[in-house]
């Protein structure tokens, strides 16, 4: 997936967050990100490798992020293997 793709899959998933006060509260607490840092740092490839991140810990939130962005559930691993951070680990 090219980092064009994955970054605009991650702009969804942030906006799929934002749209839930509950969910932001998470991604915040979760990240430890404050919501100014987030605001004046939403498109920075770091964010949204976090935003991938945190909807990829819940099977239910994942799933429910696809449905909404018309995505196959695959589609967010991928695009966050093309974030900063994602590459596969080769343990041999």
């Amino acid at each position: 997936m090219q980092s064009e793709t994955a970054e605009t899959i991650a702009l969804q998933g942030l906006a799929y967050i934002a749209e839930n006060e509950s969910e932001l509260l998470a991604f915040l607490d979760v990240t430890g990100v404050d919501i100014a840092t987030l605001r004046a740092n939403a498109a920075s490839p770091h964010i949204l490798a976090g935003v991938m991140d945190f909807l990829m810990m819940d099977d239910q939130r994942l799933l429910a992020f696809c449905e909404v962005a018309g995505v196959p559930p695959e589609t967010p691993g991928q695009a966050r293997q093309a974030l900063p951070g994602g590459a596969p680990v080769h343990w041999t």
